[in-house]
């Protein structure tokens, strides 16, 4: 379903439902082992879904404001390749 949204003097069709089926990971130590804690994997699903969402939100505001779309993504990877990991150690 979607209905329009009007901005200024142009009228955009947004969709109501943007959730498309997105299966959680099988999380992974780095040594290949599965995480199998039920609460680390519940705070790591939890994390990807508010960050999908967040995502998915700030993509369709994007559009709307008339940015390309594939501005839109080139972004979202320069500001996913800018994190920095705060325990460099950890990660080995």
């Amino acid at each position: 379903m979607a209905y329009n949204v009007t901005l200024a003097t142009s009228t955009f069709p947004v969709a109501m439902n943007t959730k498309t089926a997105h299966k959680p990971p099988v999380w992974r130590r780095k040594d290949g082992t599965t995480i199998a804690c039920v609460e680390k994997i519940k705070v790591l699903n939890e994390n990807l879904a508010e960050l999908r969402q967040m995502a998915q939100d700030a993509f369709e505001d994007a559009l709307l404001l008339e940015c390309p779309e594939e501005v839109i993504r080139n972004e979202f990877h320069r500001l996913v390749d800018s994190l920095h990991n705060p325990w460099p150690d950890r990660s080995r």
